[in-house]
Formats: structure tokens, sequence, C-alpha cells
């Protein structure tokens, strides 16, 4: 079952493009180049299935009630000082996910941690 991934704001698809092509370029920084590749890998996870075991996808309910629908967060990498996560929902049509956020793990020990996680809009 594969879904289409949609990127939830615009700024997110010219993140995505912009990496993609300084990578190709090979113009690209060893950080953002490990950006957009656990990036990559996970998208094209994500897509095959979104429940896959190295994605450790959980719905976040702070999120949820914010946002008004189940808002799921995806690992981009795990151990690691200020791993990145991704952000998503269901949606808006059959077999397609949006992607609305790309940050650094909360530190969700502290109160209202997510509370500070911005999301995109669904477009």
């Amino acid at each position: 079952m594969n879904y289409g991934i949609r990127m939830g704001i615009p700024q997110m698809q010219e993140l995505w493009n912009d990496l993609q092509s300084r990578y190709r370029a090979k113009t690209i920084k060893k950080k953002d180049e490990k950006l957009y590749k656990k990036w990559g890998k996970a998208l094209k996870l994500l897509a095959e299935n979104p429940m896959h075991p190295s994605l450790q996808s959980h719905e976040i309910p702070p999120l949820t009630r914010r946002y008004g629908m189940k808002v799921w967060q995806s690992y981009l990498e795990n151990k690691t000082s200020g791993a990145m996560r991704m952000f998503w929902v269901y949606g808006p049509g059959m077999k397609e996910i949006t992607v609305i956020g790309l940050e650094p793990h909360p530190e969700d020990k502290k109160n209202s941690a997510y509370d500070r996680v911005p999301l995109s809009n669904m477009k």
C-alpha cells in the first residue's frame, strides 16, 4: 500500500527542493547532506508503510488536540542530540500523507514541549 506524500507548506517543498538540488550539484554541506539523506529515507519508508518499524511512528496527542486531527511523529534519527522528527497527518485525499513539520525532537518530559512545535496548515 503506497501513499502519495505532500508537503504541507511551500517552505517545506522549497527546503526539500533546495537540499535535492545542492546534493545533485555536489555543493551541499555535510550537515545538510545528512538531513537530506535521512529525510529522503524516511519519506520513502513513510510512502511504503507509515508504520514501518524504523520510523517508530506514533500519534502525538497534544498536537492532535491542537490540530484537530491525528498528528503523527516519525523518526529521522534516534539517540542523537537534537534528533530530527517529521510530523504528518493522513490526507487530505485517500492514500495521501501530508508532512506538516520537520523539527528537532522536543523535550517532551518538560511541560507543554509540543506546544512549541510549529505546524503548517493543511492546503
